[in-house]
């Protein structure tokens, strides 16, 4: 699996590898009952601890993208859709907060944004 992993970000690493799963699963890549690698074989892949690894699968499973079967490894759960649904309305919200920010930091005001927000979803 291709995970790539940047240890100098503020992220932890566990972070990175949940959201970069999740993604994949979103977006459609990793599809149901497939088998992520192992534990061992993905910190290997990945040069990372394998408990690092573990508390990723762990939160998988935990936000119901991963059904760990003991003995036989980690697969993608069956798609739930409102939850797929929510993962992405949360990028979405994450993405305007960081444009908001944005737009504050270059002396917007509110009326600005919002004027600049209409103009932009009339285009598309």
């Amino acid at each position: 699996m291709n995970v790539i992993v940047n240890h100098t970000s503020m992220q932890p690493v566990y972070e990175q590898i949940v959201c970069q799963i999740k993604e994949k699963i979103i977006q459609g890549e990793l599809i149901e009952e497939t088998l992520l690698p192992s534990v061992r074989t993905l910190a290997k892949e990945i040069k990372v601890s394998a408990l690092t690894v573990k508390k990723a699968y762990d939160q998988l499973e935990a936000e119901g993208f991963v059904i760990t079967v003991h003995g036989k490894g980690s697969y993608v759960a069956s798609a739930n859709q409102a939850q797929l649904l929510e993962e992405k309305k949360k990028e979405v919200e994450t993405e305007f907060e960081q444009a908001i920010r944005k737009a504050r930091s270059c002396g917007m005001e509110e009326t600005e944004i919002r004027a600049l927000f209409e103009i932009v979803l009339e285009d598309t």
